[in-house]
């Protein structure tokens, strides 16, 4: 192998496949970059077998095609300290390269592409769909703070995308919330739908570009395929059947809460600080037209509580939350107003923006109370 290519781009490219770089593997292999130079193309693969990322550079002068591995840190170490230049990487011998730059050279090991794990993609069930990257994004940042981390039910670790041809959700949750997210533009011809474990979604979110338009999702029962720009993300699919959600979703709470999402959030905080640590367990006490929060820890002596003006219509009502989940939902939302449905003080509450938001914000949330 030996190709010209700046030390900037390469950097740029190994980075952004980086993230599948095991800290540690029962397969050393693993820890390094697979280089693959077909004509000016050069194709950077990096996976742990559960994740794995690919990107495409083009290279300024491919002089001899190859294929190799390259060890992670090293190269990616090296490329830090050096100036944007043309570098030159070429193989001096069965199992070392050479990196030349102006003023000087880098030698390092290499080992055979053939030890290289194959990475298996889809196979002919495959189903493929288009996704807004924007919408794959906020739909991502949106639920992934709800997902468990559960080893007696490991579906419950990820984000289950439910695609149909009314639309697709994203669902998350770990049994105290569940959270929701509509994209009705991104629809399936069938019923199909797969769990995508929080890391793989984490990494997505943070590689997909503000310039993406689309990302081309191919998925089978084992095995997902995000493509966007020149970067292909293969991930390892939860295997296990999600819960039917729908059925948990509250149909007919009656009392109802209107405020602004702002104002609700910024007193949930102020309240919770005097919050039993252990718990962070706070009460809601509605009546009509008026919301007071309270909090208080008995070990320690200390109390707070406030009166926030809001719109309620429903029977007076006393209900307790934990101010964590509280405050998660509120801040993974974007609307002015929320609503906030109760049906009583034991069963679940559901936040949805205010119904003239419904355009801009498609998350909703279900909580569950704890006793006080």
């Amino acid at each position: 192998m030996k190709l010209i290519i700046s030390s900037a781009e390469l950097l740029k490219g190994v980075l952004s496949v980086s993230k599948a770089i095991p800290s540690k593997s029962a397969l050393p292999i693993l820890e390094n970059f697979l280089f693959d130079l077909k004509g000016s193309s050069l194709e950077i693969t990096a996976s742990d077998m559960e994740l794995t990322l690919r990107t495409v550079l083009e290279v300024d002068n491919a002089v001899e095609e190859g294929k190799i591995a390259i060890p992670a840190k090293h190269i990616t170490d090296l490329l830090k300290e050096l100036p944007d230049q043309p570098l030159t990487i070429s193989t001096v011998s069965d199992s070392s390269f050479e990196c030349r730059w102006a003023t000087g050279s880098s030698t390092l090991p290499f080992f055979p592409a053939e030890d290289y794990p194959e990475i298996s993609g889809t196979d002919e069930t495959a189903v493929k769909v288009t996704f807004p990257a924007e919408e794959l994004v906020n739909g991502i940042s949106g639920t992934i703070y709800a997902t468990a981390d559960d080893e007696i039910r490991p579906v419950m670790n990820g984000i289950f995308f439910d695609m149909g041809p009314e639309g697709t959700t994203l669902v998350a949750s770990d049994s105290h919330k569940l959270i929701c997210y509509n994209a009705p533009d991104v629809r399936t011809e069938e019923k199909s739908s797969f769990i995508l474990h929080k890391r793989p979604a984490a990494v997505l979110r943070s590689i997909i570009g503000k310039d993406t338009e689309n990302a081309e999702i191919t998925f089978d029962q084992k095995n997902a395929v995000f493509t966007f720009g020149k970067t292909v993300v293969v991930c390892r699919l939860i295997v296990g059947k999600y819960p039917k959600y729908r059925d948990v979703i509250p149909q007919n709470n009656s009392n109802v809460l209107k405020i602004d999402r702002a104002l609700f959030l910024n007193t949930v905080r102020r309240v919770s600080v005097c919050a039993n640590k252990a718990s962070n367990h706070i009460k809601f006490d509605l009546s009509a037209d008026s919301l007071e929060i309270s909090a208080q820890d008995l070990g320690f002596s200390i109390a707070a509580y406030e009166k926030i003006p809001c719109q309620y219509n429903g029977d007076e009502l006393s209900i307790g939350f934990k101010s964590t989940f509280i405050i998660e939902i509120l801040s993974n939302m974007s609307c002015g107003e929320i609503v906030m449905k109760f049906a009583d003080s034991k069963r679940a509450a559901l936040i949805v923006p205010a119904e003239e938001e419904t355009d801009s914000d498609r998350t909703c949330g279900i909580i569950m109370p704890i006793m006080f």
